[in-house]
């Protein structure tokens, strides 16, 4: 089946993930993190695309970010792809592809799912048991987001200002947010959401972005459409009823 065209309007904000190649491992050390993020900064800033949060996991990266044009997400990621790569590849005395074919993205409903999907790619690290808290994640955006150093990559959405009037407000009520965590059903929306590329939102929010978008925004339905009942089926039937009608 064909794949379905790139969607990625400006001024929304977007889940991304992008894995290494059958999943091996992308980074092997620390330079190895420090030159992906630098990379994207760079890429970033040369194709207007905000950077709102984002992890680097072993084998694979997620982010938050929001394009200011139609292609800054996917132009972002090309050079940012390639730039790595030859980085990793000469590092690791390696040849061929790096990533995992096209990185998956899907459009998100910034008033309601910003903050649930930024807790789940800062918490990533947690959940896969790789560290305790998600302040000794060093390869995320919550340290940036808790006031612990600031990222020059990120540039935080309205959503995270609406928090508080103060930084210290925003970064307190944050940290709150991750402490009480996201529940079952929203974390497995946004887990679901982020791999199959569909977007996130309300109905109101889906029929806004079907009315421009040049692919459809949900999946179709599971199984064979029902078939139609033909105009003719109906009369014969009502023919049939009619023969046999009480006189």
């Amino acid at each position: 089946m064909a794949r379905l065209p790139r969607f990625s309007p400006a001024g929304l904000p977007a889940m991304v993930l992008q894995r290494g190649n059958n999943r091996q491992p992308v980074f092997l050390g620390p330079d190895d993190y420090l030159h992906y993020l630098d990379c994207l900064r760079m890429a970033a800033r040369e194709h207007d695309l905000a950077i709102h949060a984002y992890a680097l996991r072993p084998n694979h990266i997620h982010l938050i970010a929001t394009p200011k044009e139609s292609d800054s997400l996917s132009l972002t990621m090309q050079a940012v792809g390639r730039r790595y790569a030859r980085h990793f590849n000469r590092v690791a005395g390696r040849t061929g592809t790096l990533w995992e074919g096209r990185f998956r993205s899907a459009v998100i409903e910034p008033d309601t799912w910003l903050l649930p999907a930024m807790l789940y790619v800062e918490s990533n690290a947690v959940r896969a048991g790789d560290a305790m808290t998600p302040e000794a994640d060093r390869w995320s955006s919550y340290r940036h987001h808790v006031g612990i150093e600031a990222s020059p990559l990120v540039s935080d959405h309205s959503a995270y200002w609406d928090l508080g009037n103060t930084p210290f407000e925003r970064q307190s009520n944050f940290r709150a947010l991750t402490l009480e965590g996201l529940s079952g059903k929203t974390l497995a929306t946004l887990q679901k959401h982020a791999h199959s590329g569909w977007p996130l939102g309300s109905d109101a929010f889906l029929a806004q972005l079907e009315r421009h978008a040049p692919r459809r925004v949900h999946p179709l339905p599971k199984g064979r459409p029902r078939k139609a009942v033909e105009p003719e089926d109906d009369l014969k039937g009502e023919a049939i009823d009619s023969a046999n009608a009480p006189i």
